[in-house]
């Protein structure tokens, strides 16, 4: 007899991106900048063959009118979830926004918010669903 997967038949690589994290931080520890755990999450991602890209650019439109790159994403990973880090004492209303706004830019519907002076960092791992 084999086992059930749940009818969530796609992944959202939620559980792999965490995982990576987990690591990042066991190695690195708490207290450095969001750059230093930016360049290790990027090594570890791809240690682990996840696809993902770093410094993402989403532009938008005015009126019918191009206003340029007005957000960068820290990653998408598998072209389907934002990644957004932090290095903060505590996370704000405005770093939840941009993140929802990063979702609105991008159409897609999944962003891991991920701060990474809470340790362990899995609780300072913050899940956001865009609106459908």
């Amino acid at each position: 007899m084999t086992a059930v997967e749940p009818q969530n038949a796609q992944n959202d690589f939620s559980h792999e991106i965490i995982g990576a994290a987990v690591e990042v931080q066991r190695v690195l520890g708490t207290g450095l900048l969001e750059s230093a755990y930016a360049a290790a999450l990027e090594i570890e991602l791809a240690e682990r063959e996840i696809g993902f890209i770093r410094n993402v650019p989403f532009g938008a439109m005015y009126k019918g009118r191009p206003l340029g790159d007005v957000y960068r994403a820290g990653f998408v990973v598998e072209q389907s979830v934002v990644v957004e880090l932090k290095a903060a004492e505590l996370l704000t209303d405005l770093h939840r926004a941009q993140v929802m706004a990063a979702l609105r830019l991008s159409g897609l519907k999944l962003a891991l918010l991920i701060n990474f002076n809470v340790f362990p960092v899995v609780k300072g791992v913050h899940r956001i669903v865009g609106k459908p």
